[in-house]
């Protein structure tokens, strides 16, 4: 961990979960340096795929029609009505696996499940916002890619992860060779973004770029 003049935020005495980290108010920078990264927001050169999602309009009206119908104000509803509808068709156009509540233990500051984590010829985790806090979302996210560069040593120079609130998405990247971790600019909105979204997710998990 980074040494500071101020006082530590996370205590050498305590557990620190994925999800704690959400709850934490401190700044997001600050909580990552203790964790040996460093955080700047930026536009992400992101791949996107040349291949047509060839469901795509039928998965849009699908969502369009869920948006309408359903009461969006829980995180279950999120999840099932928004969330899980597009990773299962990305799942099914990569041949990724979705592994749900994904657990991973490093050490007491890096430990926890990952909402979901997908894998294929590459890794792309996502996060939900919880209450649909985008800010300290991916703070979550940023502290999972920390925690996945331990966990899963490869010849991936960048790690790409996601944070989204169903209806939001934002990603971010985490270079492993100096620990940086990008806050994209851009945000995804389902479902008027749906196409570029998925064309991105495709890529990163199949290495597909334009």
């Amino acid at each position: 961990m980074t040494k500071s003049h101020r006082p530590q935020i996370l205590k050498s005495n305590e557990t620190y979960t994925f999800r704690k980290y959400f709850d934490l108010r401190f700044a997001p920078a600050d909580i990552l340096q203790e964790l040996g990264a460093t955080l700047i927001k930026s536009t992400i050169n992101l791949p996107v795929t040349n291949n047509k999602i060839t469901r795509l309009d039928d998965l849009k009206s699908r969502l369009e029609d869920a948006i309408q119908r359903v009461s969006l104000t829980s995180e279950a509803a999120r999840r099932e009505v928004l969330i899980a509808p597009i990773l299962l068709e990305i799942a099914h156009i990569t041949q990724a696996t979705i592994n749900i509540e994904y657990p991973i233990e490093i050490n007491q500051f890096l430990r926890g499940d990952l909402d979901y984590y997908l894998q294929s010829q590459n890794n792309v985790v996502v996060v939900e916002a919880k209450q649909a806090d985008l800010t300290r979302g991916f703070t979550q996210l940023a502290v999972e890619l920390i925690a996945i560069n331990e966990w899963f040593p490869g010849d991936e120079p960048i790690l790409y992860g996601a944070v989204t609130t169903g209806e939001i998405w934002q990603f971010g990247s985490f270079q492993r060779d100096n620990k940086l971790i990008t806050q994209d600019l851009m945000l995804y909105r389902v479902p008027t973004d749906l196409e570029i979204l998925m064309k991105i997710l495709v890529a990163i998990l199949t290495h597909n770029e334009t």
